[in-house]
């Protein structure tokens, strides 16, 4: 039952646009130079209808697999899936334009998952569109997994993604009877042997886009969701984003 709760909060927050944020805008300093401006689409012309054209040409252009989200609570190396092209090639792009660094972690479940990437007071102009599933059985909701958030099947039943509002999986660890119960239906044996000494969320697998993974500073999760809640779900202290794209070693 909490998989599944956590699994309706994940789709109900892109319905909640318009809820009270507790973040600064930022400000340039006084008198520094305008920045130029960094490669990559238009974020005000990205529709529905042109992602899935954009999005993977900008990432063969300005290759990247690796992200760093700095937060107080510590930083966690993030590796992004080179078969999810489009889920990829977004991230690596807000993240380079700035504007996940205008978000907090705005929903913690704790012994679920840490949602970040909503700012209802972004200084960066985005458009509001949506990225195609590239759901796939080889990327599930393990502990660490990094997915994108969406609305719920009756409003989307195509499993269109958010823009932003991305996820990282904190799960608990699970017998085979406890995960298949919680996924209700077969799992592969590795996914078995996964929730069992690693831990994950298997109701969420086949609804959401897994694109990437931490692969050093598991711990920050569980920081996160240890801190302090509101009655939304809101840390009482706002956890920033920091993200840095690692660069390509040539």
């Amino acid at each position: 039952m909490k998989a599944l709760y956590f699994s309706l909060m994940l789709a109900a927050l892109l319905a909640g646009c318009g809820q009270a944020q507790k973040t600064t805008p930022v400000e340039a300093p006084t008198g520094s130079a305008t920045p130029p401006p960094v490669p990559g689409p238009d974020l005000v012309s990205l529709a529905d209808t042109n992602v899935a054209r954009l999005l993977p040409a900008y990432a063969r252009a300005y290759p990247a697999s690796e992200v760093i989200l700095h937060t107080r609570l510590g930083k966690m190396r993030i590796r992004l899936y080179d078969d999810t092209p489009i889920h990829k090639a977004n991230f690596l792009l807000l993240a380079r334009k700035g504007v996940f660094d205008e978000t907090v972690f705005n929903r913690v479940v704790k012994g679920f998952a840490v949602q970040g990437g909503r700012s209802d007071h972004r200084t960066i102009r985005i458009a509001d569109y949506h990225l195609p599933p590239e759901i796939s059985p080889r990327h599930f909701h393990k502990r660490g997994a990094l997915g994108m958030a969406r609305y719920d099947d009756e409003k989307n039943p195509g499993k269109l993604s958010s823009n932003t509002d991305f996820y990282l999986v904190q799960g608990e660890k699970l017998t085979p009877y406890q995960a298949r119960a919680m996924a209700g239906r077969p799992l592969m044996p590795e996914q078995l042997r996964t929730y069992q000494t690693v831990g994950g969320v298997p109701s969420l697998d086949g609804q959401y886009t897994v694109f990437g993974e931490v692969v050093e500073g598991l711990d920050v999760i569980d920081k996160i969701a240890a801190e302090p809640v509101d009655n939304t779900k809101w840390p009482k202290q706002d956890v920033d984003i920091k993200m840095e794209v690692v660069a390509v070693k040539k």
